[in-house]
């Protein structure tokens, strides 16, 4: 299978396609591509019995495409630990590598890169690391954004995208870090947040980007 179409699969995974239908225009935006690739390659995939494709409605992904898709995931999550965990890789850089190590990583190679680990259940940004079966350990979560003023909570998981973890990484702010929003500029101006007893300034576009644990009520 083409790395192409593993970015395709992993897309409609992380998009909701084990158990609902995602659209045409949700993996373009994630993917980065023209509307007319998605329909072309997405007509590929079904004659290979990866996805089920629904014209104007949407793609979920067959056991065929499931399992793939738990593979690369599991595959990309795993070697991001081991890069920042023995090899010193900062957020970004295990993110970039770990793109492209999942596409030439056999099930078994996989599999010993877990056990080595230890089974861990979740990468250096926060994401669930699929069981071998596709089950994973869920935490409710919700974006700093909604987090209300004053509220203390504690960072969960980060959006892996170069630019944003760069820029979180520069300000310091690590899966599990104690948060508190301090206060929160009009029309979506910067946050000043309480990030471990230091006062930081992140964007609100950053902090739509960023999970928390779920507060009571929301």
């Amino acid at each position: 299978m083409t790395p192409n179409k593993e970015d395709y699969l992993k897309a409609i995974y992380k998009l909701g396609g084990l158990n609902e239908l995602v659209n045409n225009k949700k993996i373009a935006e994630t993917l980065q591509v023209a509307p007319a690739s998605v329909t072309e390659m997405l007509g590929k995939m079904k004659r290979e019995e990866l996805i089920h494709y629904e014209p104007y409605k949407g793609t979920y992904l067959t056991d065929k495409g499931m399992h793939a898709a738990i593979s690369l995931v599991r595959g990309h999550r795993l070697w991001e630990v081991f890069l920042m965990r023995h090899l010193g890789y900062s957020w970004s850089e295990a993110h970039e590598d770990a793109e492209l190590l999942e596409h030439i990583t056999p099930a078994r190679l996989t599999s010993r890169l877990d056990n080595f680990l230890n089974y861990p259940a979740y990468c250096p940004h926060g994401s669930a690391i699929p069981h071998p079966d596709g089950q994973v350990d869920l935490v409710p979560m919700q974006t700093l954004n909604l987090l209300p003023v004053g509220v203390n909570s504690h960072v969960r998981r980060v959006t892996e995208e170069k630019e944003l973890l760069d820029y979180l990484q520069e300000n310091g702010i690590v899966i599990g870090s104690s948060i508190c929003i301090i206060g929160m500029a009009a029309y979506e101006g910067p946050l000043t947040l309480d990030l471990e007893g230091r006062r930081v300034q992140i964007s609100y576009k950053a902090a739509c980007q960023i999970y928390v644990d779920q507060t009571e009520g929301l």
